[in-house]
């Protein structure tokens, strides 16, 4: 252990208790995308007493922050570091003290934690600001919830400029992995998400007369299995892809067809040109089995983020400091997956490293996975947390 590596974890144990206590505050007091305005207030209240100058409101709900140094000129490029602040509309069951207050909100993705974590190392970092050779930016980030996805927000807003950011990484919690180990992968590593609103007009009749209806739920059903051929047999197999959907409404009953149906679905994947061709032809398809039925289709299609691509060389670099650091053990290679993040918003403009960090810890129980209302942490984590970011600035 040489003794920048020294410093920051005794920095990292040092400031446990404290960055426990932002996440207990910030997971008992969640708020939903955009409406971060708390939240905003909470962390900019903590980056002051830390003594860190930074900007608020960023695309309303976001915060900038800057850690530079005597050494670093005020036009110096620097180092990007990410967090996510908002939650989700989770109502939590979990029994613990810090269990939200906002009744039907809660942070079930872990924001809070990577709010609690980037505050944490946020001190570290401006501790030892005259030994960095980079300019540190701090990105406080809302809505990554939500289309269209607050790193779009920031990135118009801004905050990759004044000082530029050459790089940038952002941590995610992962509990499929024990607490104390991180995981990652160089390149394609998450997926593209758009969002599916497919309403089916028909006309509503008796059950026993279906000769004078034109019977929205068949239609919908037909689109549905329909729609998968467009995985099964356009997509080029060497494609990840996937689309599913999951609502369909029709409310009528044993004897009455429905006039309207709805349905929602996801389409994902790892190919801008593909994703392009596939969502056309989806609403091309729907439109005309709708209409081949007398029915009408109204599709509309929520643009969501793109595909996330972690840059090879920096997520390598991150891996071979991640390896010094924990032990290659507790470093881990991670397949694709077809969830999506929009911090690939941000890793379409400059060179990124995505990365997780294990919160699990069976023995206690901690064991269920993010977007699940019993979701929580061990929060050892958090050191975890902390000395990975600080890291990667080094």
């Amino acid at each position: 252990m040489n003794n920048k590596q020294a410093y920051v974890t005794k920095q990292a144990n040092s400031l446990y208790d404290k960055v426990v206590g932002y996440r207990q505050h910030l997971h008992k007091h969640p708020e939903l995308s955009y409406q971060e305005h708390n939240t905003m207030l909470f962390i900019s209240e903590q980056l002051t007493k830390i003594g860190i100058p930074h900007e608020t409101e960023v695309a309303e709900t976001g915060i900038v922050a800057i850690i530079r140094g005597n050494q670093h000129a005020p036009e110096q490029p620097c180092i990007g570091l990410r967090a996510d602040i908002d939650a989700l509309p989770i109502l939590e069951k979990n029994n613990v003290p810090y269990a939200s207050i906002n009744k039907g909100v809660m942070h079930a993705c872990g924001h809070d934690v990577h709010t609690s974590v980037l505050l944490g190392a946020a001190e570290i970092l401006f501790n030892m600001k005259d030994e960095l050779e980079h300019p540190v930016k701090l990105i406080f980030q809302p809505g990554e919830e939500k289309n269209p996805g607050g790193a779009s927000l920031m990135i118009a807003a801004g905050c990759l400029q004044n000082p530029k950011v050459k790089e940038m990484y952002a941590l995610h919690v992962f509990p499929d992995l024990p607490v104390g180990q991180v995981g990652t992968k160089a390149g394609l590593y998450m997926a593209s998400c758009d969002e599916i609103y497919i309403d089916i007009i028909g006309k509503s009749g008796h059950g026993a007369t279906p000769h004078e209806t034109i019977d929205s739920i068949l239609v919908g059903a037909e689109i549905i299995t329909s729609l998968q051929q467009i995985v099964s047999r356009k997509c080029d197999p060497k494609i990840p892809c996937v689309l599913n959907f999951g609502h369909f409404e029709g409310l009528g009953t044993t004897n009455v067809v429905p006039e309207k149906v709805h349905i929602k679905g996801t389409f994902r994947t790892m190919n801008e040109e593909w994703r392009a061709k596939a969502l056309e032809q989806i609403v091309k398809q729907a439109e005309l089995i709708a209409e081949a039925h007398g029915a009408q289709a109204k599709v509309e299609i929520s643009k969501g983020y793109p595909f996330l691509e972690n840059d090879v060389d920096l997520t390598q670099n991150f891996v071979k400091k991640a390896n010094d650091w924990l032990g290659k053990e507790n470093v881990h290679d991670l397949p694709i997956r077809l969830t999506a993040e929009d911090f690939s918003f941000y890793a379409q403009e400059i060179p990124t490293c995505f990365f997780r960090i294990g919160v699990r810890n069976e023995a206690n129980g901690i064991i269920h996975g993010v977007h699940n209302a019993r979701f929580d942490i061990d929060h050892e984590a958090l050191k975890t947390g902390m000395q990975m970011m600080v890291m990667a600035c080094l």
